[in-house]
């Protein structure tokens, strides 16, 4: 348990960090929201089911991205301001990183329920379902960023975070779906190992 206590104090020591002065607590609020759901899906879901260490870490992972978007919105943060101006590029590109994760561990949880709770028993199938999954995870997301700017005017314009760019919601939902394929063609076999680990250490 000693690992899981970790993993939730690193969680609240990023989610408090990035609560001191961020750029507004209206997008910060946006931003972290689903994290903390996270937290508490995962803290009520744990005796009935406990991913593997692996996926409680890229999930920690994600937070962390999520805490720096929200910190300084995405299209703010100083790395990527650096970056830009470096590499002569249109925008701050940090939300591609937000993006290509939401593709990436969403992939690590999917296919982890997939396998464990024998969803799907086609090893052919599973990884073009839980891409496909994922891709949909992106869409309804897009989703809700539309609905979240139109309902709040101008104050939502820092979570859509288009940064002017119009192909910016196809090129979120490219990035993720490209995250997803990233996860199940590099960490399925690790993925797979650590879930034979836990089954030998429940049994």
């Amino acid at each position: 348990m000693k690992k899981y206590y970790i993993l939730i104090f690193l969680f609240f020591v990023g989610l408090i960090g990035s609560a001191i002065n961020p750029h507004d607590y209206f997008t910060w609020i946006l931003e972290v929201f689903p994290a903390i759901i996270g937290l508490v899906v995962l803290a009520v879901t744990f005796k009935r089911f406990t991913f593997t260490t692996l996926t409680y870490i890229f999930i920690l992972i994600h937070c962390y991205i999520l805490f720096i978007g929200g910190h300084y919105t995405y299209a703010q943060v100083p790395l990527f301001n650096w970056l830009k101006d470096v590499f002569h590029q249109q925008r701050n590109n940090y939300d591609k990183i937000g993006h290509f994760a939401q593709g990436f561990i969403p992939a690590m949880i999917v296919r982890e329920l997939f396998v464990r709770k024998k969803v799907i028993q086609s090893k052919s199938w599973l990884p073009v379902l839980t891409v496909t999954v994922c891709m949909s995870i992106s869409m309804l997301y897009e989703f809700l960023e539309w609905f979240v700017s139109v309902t709040s005017g101008s104050s939502g314009d820092s979570f859509l975070g288009t940064q002017g760019d119009i192909w910016d919601t196809q090129s979120d939902m490219l990035f993720a779906t490209i995250g997803a394929i990233c996860m199940v063609i590099l960490l399925n076999r690790i993925q797979d190992k650590q879930i034979n680990k836990l089954r030998l250490s429940h049994n």
